[in-house]
């Protein structure tokens, strides 16, 4: 077990009386031979009358080295070679976490600078005050950092907004372990094995294999998981649905690493007109600006009215006409809107024959990609909806998908997941839900149904038990409200140019330029309780993050009689590594 580090720190320094002091910041010189880089944790402290003594406690923003006594940039020569007498001088800029008590006066100039002991940076960090805590990564001191529940669970807060560059911020390796703490860190007590996460995946399929070992992970990863409290080890409980393969007839899920614990998911055209869910067919924001919107509805009202089930596929009949691919519901739609004697039975109204064409085009296009998921030649009973019953965390692998395609997916299951909580009347048991490419789902301009329902998710969700974990390379271009109603902000490797957007206001200056140069792994996360963003550096994963780090699964040993017990199922292949 690690040794707790002592009480009070090593003496580093003292405050600056060339620099003016406040309440809020202060400069510190070091001494000679003392060392403090950005993120540490110092304290300092003062006898108030009437108060006592009083901590002030911050973290350091800037660092800072020059020669004292030069007068000219050529003067560094002069100094190097002996020929000048000059002094080299650290100084640090220190920003003020806390003042315990709360007696706002400043740090006065001559008094020590300690680095922060195991308590007093539980206090500068309000990790004192964190009844429930989960620890995020590790600080520059090789420290636990922790978030408090409270601000994600939607006690006092709910939803986490992560930004970066893609490929380089590590945005959804960040998510995926914050899950897993959430799992494994005790926190949720007797309510961890129904609290549920739900994970839309786009990136090939390297989230696919969360409950396997990880192979790269060494003893050194081990230890940083034991001194964070957490086991080394992959998800526990975990389901994959995937669309079927294009033009399969079984309906096989398109997937080629994986091949347990998948299972297919599609709508058959049955669904498609009882839940109207002709709105997600036109998904873009572009569509909502369009004319045609109203007829979306009105034609969705109609299907609904009219379709009958035909046979046990999930076929349909409309008006006298069978439709069994989505390409023959198309179909029936265009020849009964381009019908002249049928065409207002369909609008409502007269609507101009241009809309109705720009409606077809729209609905045409459609066909390709909506053809593998929206399906009536496929037998009705087989279970095909996506569902987070089956296992604690489900992933919905998106990436063979089109993205138009994506976006129906996106929009219907959220949909009948939110539906599905409202129903409950319980905000327990939590459901986490990952979305990546968050600036794709909910753009700042235009709306989309999609939009809405994440609107939705993030002002209501926290009091249905509905949390958010979005990701996206620009917050810039992610809705307002979705972002500003994220309790938790996390940001990696930023572009410069929108690290100097306004919505990254919460990030420090000296911050927002280090985050143009974080390393994979380096996140900064802020948190209401505390004044400045953390930088952490989380963990390797101990669950696989692609195909080629997959360890085969442990196989049960069987406990009764049946010799095939823990063997593949007659569906189930062994999984090729």
């Amino acid at each position: 077990m690690e040794e707790a580090a002592p009480a009070a720190g090593e003496a580093v320094g003292r405050v600056l009386g060339t620099q003016a002091a406040s309440p809020l910041s202060f400069w510190v010189g070091l001494e000679p031979g003392k060392v403090v880089q950005l993120d540490d944790v110092v304290v300092t402290r003062r006898d108030v009358p009437g108060y006592g003594p009083v901590l002030v406690a911050g973290v350091v923003t800037t660092v800072e080295a020059r020669h004292e006594g030069a007068a000219y940039d050529s003067d560094v020569f002069l100094i190097a070679d002996g020929a000048l007498p000059a002094a080299v001088v650290e100084v640090a800029e220190v920003r003020v976490t806390r003042v315990e008590p709360e007696v706002f006066v400043p740090p006065l100039p001559g008094a020590k600078v300690h680095l922060a002991g195991s308590d007093d940076r539980e206090q500068a960090l309000y990790f004192d005050v964190m009844d429930r805590r989960i620890p995020i990564g590790m600080g520059r001191d090789g420290r636990p950092m922790y978030a408090n529940f409270d601000f994600l669970d939607g006690t006092r807060g709910a939803h986490v907004s992560i930004s970066g560059v893609s490929g380089v911020a590590t945005k959804t390796s960040f998510a995926t372990f914050l899950l897993y703490s959430i799992f494994n860190s005790g926190v949720l007590d007797a309510e961890s094995a129904n609290t549920k996460a739900l994970i839309f995946s786009v990136k090939g399929e390297d989230l696919l294999f969360l409950d396997h070992d990880n192979l790269r992970l060494d003893e050194g990863a081990r230890a940083v998981y034991a001194r964070l409290g957490l086991p080394a080890r992959p998800f526990g409980s975990v389901h994959v649905f995937a669309p079927p393969r294009p033009g399969d007839a079984n309906g096989v899920p398109h997937v080629s690493a994986r091949t347990q614990g998948v299972s297919s998911f599609y709508w058959t055209l049955v669904e498609f007109c009882e839940e109207e869910l002709l709105r997600f067919v036109f998904a873009d924001a572009d569509d909502e600006r369009a004319g045609y919107s109203l007829l979306v509805g009105q034609v969705a009202a109609r299907l609904k009215a009219w379709a009958e089930p035909v046979g046990d596929g999930g076929a349909v009949m409309v008006r006298g006409t069978a439709a069994r691919t989505f390409a023959d519901l198309v179909e029936l739609l265009s020849d009964q809107l381009q019908d002249e004697s049928t065409r207002q039975q369909w609008t409502g109204a007269q609507t101009p024959l241009g809309t109705v064409n720009a409606f077809l085009r729209r609905l045409r296009s459609a066909v390709r990609p909506l053809s593998p998921i929206v399906r009536g030649d496929l037998p009705f009973y087989r279970n095909h909806t996506v569902s987070t019953s089956d296992a604690q965390v489900s992933i919905v692998d998106l990436h063979n998908l089109p993205e138009r395609a994506q976006r129906f997916v996106v929009g219907v299951v959220l949909r009948g997941e939110f539906h599905r909580k409202e129903s409950s009347g319980t905000a327990r048991p939590l459901l986490f839900v990952v979305l990546d490419e968050l600036n794709k789902y909910a753009p700042r301009e235009g709306d989309s149904p999609i939009k809405e329902i994440l609107l939705d998710v993030a002002e209501r969700g926290r009091s249905l038990g509905v949390i958010l974990i979005g990701a996206q390379q620009t917050a810039s271009e992610v809705e307002r409200r979705i972002v500003s109603n994220s309790a938790v902000r996390v940001a990696g490797r930023l572009d410069p140019a929108e690290a100097a957007r306004s919505e990254y206001g919460w990030l420090p200056p000296a911050v927002r330029e280090r985050a143009t140069i974080a390393k994979p792994g380096t996140m900064f996360v802020a948190q209401p309780e505390i004044p400045v963003p953390l930088a952490v550096a989380f963990p390797f994963p101990a669950w696989a993050t692609r195909p080629a780090e997959a360890a085969a699964p442990a196989v049960a040993k069987a406990s009764s009689g049946d010799p095939f017990q823990g063997l593949p199922g007659v569906e189930e292949d062994i999984p090729p590594f």
